[in-house]
């Protein structure tokens, strides 16, 4: 019951943050919006003792930009606990399959959601500055800016949670320790060699990009597929 009356609260932030045309009153909101996501995420830890096991769910982005699409998908999802990975086209779009525990893979769920709407409005009012040598160049690295902002955003609401409960509750940091060794086990299991790779950025939109994330709203529930074509 706790947990719902949480996530109901930041519900009701995040309908502020979009009702509201003043940027700081936005910010506002949303900042404590991530703040409580965060806290939702600590509350929903088991007791001492209990066992549960990481489950895992992949979702596929469509064209267009489906591959900037995943990455802001990804990064959401690790921000919040979970393990994503690429894995690449099919199904008609990208692929990414992510790993944690059910509690966390709703979280990711909510705010991907919520994001990938987001960066699909934001990047229809972008106009790529005048004597810009390629629009989709400058596009893409609008993309990256928006996603790189956003996953420092949720990263820093997430450590000050964790940090705030693991001083009053010492054995937080370590129930944390266990449970993040335990979904590394579940994607070892389905993928044994894994390689990493990071994007390149041949636009000049990041900067712009990731001023757009800072007034991001953190809101909406579910992953919806057709939402996310909207992004051209």
């Amino acid at each position: 019951m706790r947990d719902q009356r949480t996530l109901e609260r930041v519900r009701k932030l995040l309908a502020k943050a979009e009702r509201t045309d003043n940027e700081h009153e936005r910010a506002t909101f949303m900042t404590a919006a991530s703040a409580l996501m965060a806290k939702h995420g600590i509350d929903a830890l088991p007791p001492a003792g209990a066992r549960q096991a990481p489950g895992d769910r992949v979702v596929t982005l469509p064209d267009p930009w489906a591959r900037e699409k995943a990455r802001l998908v990804s990064l959401v999802a690790q921000a919040v606990r979970c393990r994503p990975l690429l894995i690449g086209r099919g199904d008609g779009g990208q692929r990414v399959h992510i790993f944690g525990f059910a509690a966390d893979l709703e979280r990711a769920d909510l705010l991907a959601t919520s994001l990938l709407l987001q960066m699909a409005s934001g990047l229809a009012r972008v106009r790529p500055p005048g004597g810009s040598a390629s629009p989709r160049a400058y596009r893409r690295s609008w993309l990256l800016g928006f996603t790189d902002e956003v996953y420092r955003l949720l990263s820093a609401a997430e450590s000050r949670a964790e940090a705030d409960t693991a001083a009053a509750e010492p054995g937080t940091a370590l129930v944390l320790a266990d449970r993040r060794a335990e979904v590394e086990r579940a994607v070892a299991a389905h993928y044994p060699r894994i390689r990493m790779s990071v994007p390149r950025t041949s636009g000049t939109g990041y900067r712009d990009g990731a001023a757009a994330a800072r007034h991001a709203d953190l809101g909406r529930t579910g992953m919806p597929t057709p939402a996310a074509r909207e992004l051209r």
